[in-house]
């Protein structure tokens, strides 16, 4: 039987977009390959790492008909990826293998049963739908994912808390030493609030997925699930269990000191004096005074930056250190060219945020240096 019949970059488009969270090594070989699932010219992809489950579907041809089965994901992408872009290739099924040929190049590989394919048994109690444009929320996780933990024994911190509430979806990310949160407009209001911490590999693999188009993405939550509908992709995930700081408490209110400088400058500036930083030891000074932001860093070679700035300040002298890679972050991932910096005094953390994006707020604790 013909599986399908399509162009090679078609059928890889389809696969790679499910591919991201197959691992190579697993406990259960059959979580390495990709579910295909033929009804007439759709096929079904589906992948899953027992946490996550991604599926999509394409028009790719083939015999009319019905089958199902497994295949190994990265070495279909593999053989596809050596093959021609505009190469027509032919899957077909027989005896337990999977045939796949493409101009004079033939490919044998090993299936798995359908029926053994774990499938997530999805929730029954999702809340309402919601949903923003793509690309506002992968702005949105562009602006906080650098501030997630990673490994942290506070579970709750590996990953980002998402909170739709009224007409306003939040995301906050912390490991601690940081937080970043942004906002943004839900089109329509949510009649209760729904609040869920969705895991770290869960995030990057949404920001893999999500384009910088305006077509929506749908979200529902539930106790235990997360769910993600866009550009003919549904995508399900587990959820981090466990309560998330109070982030109200940490962003700080009434700071006296206040600066509006350019993003591009500072981001410059920072990562010059990174380079004489010690790996283990990150740390910058940063002096502001009126009219003046100087930034030094040394390191155990006794090595040293200076970098000075002019800026608009009339505020107090303040001398704080910082983890440079903190500051580098928040700059990096903005993409305004102005950014606000609030400040009490040496010991206090220190807000940042952005004029032209109300939503957003970035909050670091000082290091002593």
């Amino acid at each position: 039987m013909i599986v399908l019949k399509a162009a090679q970059a078609q059928l890889l488009e389809a696969l790679q977009s499910v591919a991201g969270i197959v691992e190579r090594r697993h406990t259960l070989p059959i979580l390495a390959n990709v579910l295909l699932r033929k009804n007439g010219p759709t096929v079904e992809f589906t992948t899953s790492d027992l946490e996550i489950q991604v599926r999509t579907s394409a028009e790719l041809g083939g015999d009319a008909g019905q089958l199902s089965t497994t295949v190994g994901a990265r070495k279909l992408i593999d053989i596809l990826k050596s093959l021609p872009a505009d190469q027509v290739v032919t899957l077909s099924a027989a005896q337990n293998k999977l045939l796949l040929t493409g101009g004079k190049s033939r490919f044998s590989l090993q299936t798995l049963p359908a029926d053994d394919f774990p499938l997530v048994n999805e929730s029954v109690d999702f809340g309402p739908t919601f949903s923003v444009p793509q690309k506002t929320l992968r702005e949105l996780v562009n602006q906080v994912h650098f501030a997630m933990a990673v490994h942290d024994i506070r579970y709750y911190l590996n990953g980002i808390l998402f909170i739709a509430e009224g007409k306003t979806l939040t995301l906050v990310a912390t490991d601690g030493h940081r937080l970043g949160l942004a906002q943004a407009q839900l089109e329509a209001d949510m009649p209760s609030k729904q609040e869920v911490i969705l895991p770290r590999k869960t995030v990057l693999e949404l920001q893999r997925l999500l384009k910088d188009e305006d077509t929506a993405i749908e979200m529902r939550f539930a106790n235990n699930q997360a769910k993600f509908s866009f550009s003919g992709m549904e995508f399900v995930t587990k959820l981090v269990e466990g309560k998330f700081p109070d982030y109200n408490r940490v962003i700080p209110r009434n700071h006296k000191n206040a600066v509006t400088l350019g993003r591009a400058p500072l981001l410059a500036s920072l990562q010059r004096a990174a380079i004489l930083t010690s790996e283990k030891f990150k740390g910058v000074r940063i002096n502001i005074e009126p009219g003046l932001l100087r930034i030094a860093s040394s390191n155990a070679e006794q090595e040293e930056a200076k970098e000075e700035l002019e800026i608009a300040y009339e505020g107090d002298a303040i001398e704080m250190g910082f983890n440079v890679t903190y500051l580098i972050d928040v700059l990096a991932n903005a993409n305004t060219e102005m950014v606000k910096l609030e400040l009490q005094d040496s010991s206090a953390s220190a807000l940042f945020s952005l004029p032209e994006q109300p939503g957003f707020k970035y909050v670091v604790m000082p290091m002593r240096i």
